[in-house]
């Protein structure tokens, strides 16, 4: 599902594509939650293109005393 938000496609077209990969007898909160973290990856995409990112090294250095091997 990413890929398709990384890619410029309608609401509807993104709908039509989860809808197609949801099973025939699924809730519509199923559908809701995915909508709704749908939404919540774009924003966060978003965020990264206009704001910048961490990168991995930098996130495992300041979270490293929570981190446990």
């Amino acid at each position: 599902m990413v890929e398709s938000l990384t890619e410029m496609s309608t609401a509807k077209e993104e709908v039509e594509a989860l809808l197609s990969k949801r099973p025939d007898d699924c809730s519509i909160e199923d559908i809701q939650y995915h909508l709704y973290v749908i939404e919540k990856v774009r924003k966060g995409l978003e965020a990264v293109d206009s704001q910048g990112g961490v990168e991995q090294y930098e996130v495992e250095r300041r979270l490293g005393k929570w981190l446990t091997e």
